[in-house]
């Protein structure tokens, strides 16, 4: 017997990995930069250049790519920025994985710290995250039907169940180019070089639209630069560059659920002159490296049981792991704290820059929502008393804690929360200490597994004889606790609508003590 069959569409992580490993070098200061006096601030992040996956194992390949703005007390600069990488080649066991499938990998550095070794020597120390997962599309045949159900209707009775299912759409990475420009205030001193800059996204929004994805966000910007002029005066520039835009995505339509997350990839400044020819333009070209995952729910009507009324059927079924969303879930959290810089150490004239990261250690499921644990990774850049070191950063760590709401959640729905600083407010009280609040953004969407046993081939046979000659030609059936019509049909092998005929039914619904007439 030919079963009509629908494809539903899902998807899944086959294979993960996750390393850390510690990154260590001492780098001399090249002959053409001063001595270093102190540390100012520094900055690192993970570059994958490579990735080759193999039987069992992925390597990956790249670099920690590091930038530090140092103290000098030479005379002609005040400060220096440095730079360098440390390059890495590691193996990930990742059970599953074969040399053909496509791994995403990335990397985060969970902690970087500079010493100076002496004043033409520096200490980098890093410890960074690897993670390599496989992600596949595969699809699970439903039975939706028969083929040819009318002319078995006689002699074969099956029975359907609504499903609603989330499929997975869309599956794909893409990228999205930001290219915007803008020119220093008219009382901004020009840009002889910058030392030190901070890219930021934030409010970043994606909308789903017919054959396409909307974006829209803002870019945060912060410049530590050298003025043109003989003091080489140093100045800050901070402002917020609002885009927008569309990616193409064939198959999206307005409806559907975006499961979509982004990381700033690739970013390059240039400083370019105005139309005076002066160094007053600051060019940026940023790429967002997307993952985009889209899914359409839908109800589905699949047969979940079969029997024969004059022929043995025997069904065979597999076990699958369909799923629903159960819910898109968003939540803030506000964080306040103070910071207070060491004692012995210039006081605060002025703050210049602020940023902030999330970093989420624990994440558990509770009672109706999922318990997040972690801290918020302050830097804050600012002008102090001291004439031989001007400009000095603190940092500081704000744990958090916060229950994101999701009624009837289980430990296997969880899927992975996603978090951002999406407000960030740095006043300072007096001269050592400074108020912190900040908004945190929550979100993930939360899967429903709907454990299911597919029929996948039904056998046709003949009855067997003894069986149909031992069965009533007629009899009185007293519904017992559980019965129901189908249960009932199947026993005696008598489709439920003659069932229903014979006794007058109007519903299917039964009462404990009810008595049925049976005929064969």
């Amino acid at each position: 017997m030919d079963l009509l069959k629908k494809n539903i569409h899902m998807d899944r992580v086959r294979s993960e990995a996750v390393t850390q490993i510690t990154l260590e070098d001492d780098r001399n200061i090249p002959d053409s930069k001063p001595d270093v006096n102190s540390i100012n601030l520094e900055k690192a992040e993970v570059v994958i250049e490579e990735i080759k996956p193999g039987t069992d194992v992925v390597s990956l390949r790249g670099c920690l790519r590091f930038e530090i703005l140092y103290h000098t007390q030479e005379s002609g600069s005040v400060l220096v920025p440095f730079e360098g990488e440390i390059p890495f080649d590691e193996k990930l066991i990742m059970k599953g994985a074969t040399a053909s499938d496509t791994v995403t990998a990335s990397g985060e550095v969970e902690d970087f710290s500079v010493g100076i070794i002496n004043s033409r020597k520096l200490s980098i120390r890093s410890l960074v995250t690897l993670n390599a997962s496989v992600r596949e599309l595969y699809d699970e045949e439903a039975p939706i039907g028969i083929h040819g159900d009318g002319e078995r209707s006689d002699w074969l009775e099956y029975r359907k169940m609504p499903l609603q299912l989330a499929q997975i759409a869309i599956c794909k990475n893409d990228i999205f180019r930001i290219r915007d420009e803008v020119t220093l205030p008219p009382n901004y001193p020009n840009i002889y070089r910058i030392l030190w800059s901070a890219v930021h996204l934030g409010d970043v929004e994606f909308k789903v639209l017919d054959e396409k994805l909307g974006i829209q966000g803002d870019v945060q910007l912060f410049l530590l630069y050298e003025s043109e002029g003989e003091d080489k005066a140093v100045r800050s520039f901070e402002t917020t560059m609002p885009f927008s835009g569309v990616l193409e995505c064939h198959g999206c339509r307005e409806g559907m659920l975006p499961d979509i997350h982004y990381v700033a990839g690739q970013q390059e400044l240039t400083v370019r002159p105005d139309l005076d020819g002066e160094e007053r333009c600051i060019g940026l070209e940023l790429v967002l490296d997307i993952n985009i995952r889209i899914y359409e729910e839908e109800t589905t009507e699949i047969i979940s049981d079969i029997y024969g009324v004059t022929k043995e059927v025997h069904t065979q079924t597999h076990r699958a792991n369909l799923r629903r969303v159960r819910s898109c879930v968003t939540g803030k959290s506000k964080v306040t704290d103070h910071i207070r810089i060491p004692s012995g150490s210039a006081g605060i004239l002025q703050l210049l820059h602020s940023e902030a990261k999330v970093c989420q250690e624990q994440q558990s499921t509770v009672e109706n929502g999922i318990l997040l644990k972690g801290g918020i990774q302050i830097k804050v850049m600012y002008i102090t008393g001291d004439d031989e070191n001007p400009y000095a950063c603190a940092d500081a760590q704000i744990p958090y804690q916060y229950t994101l709401d999701v009624p009837g959640i289980m430990p296997e729905d969880m899927g992975k929360v996603h978090a951002e600083v999406e407000q960030l407010q740095v006043t300072m009280l007096d001269g050592e200490e400074m108020d912190v609040k900040a908004v945190l953004c929550f979100s993930t969407m939360v899967f429903e597994s709907i454990p299911v046993d597919l029929i996948s081939q039904v056998d046709v046979s003949e009855p067997d004889s003894t069986l149909m000659s031992s069965l009533p030609g007629m009899i009185i059936y007293v519904v017992k606790d559980g019965d129901n019509l189908w249960n009932i049909g199947r026993k005696y092998y008598v489709s439920v609508n003659k069932i229903r005929e014979l006794n007058n039914l109007s519903s299917d619904e039964l009462q404990t003590g009810q008595k049925l007439l049976i005929v064969k």
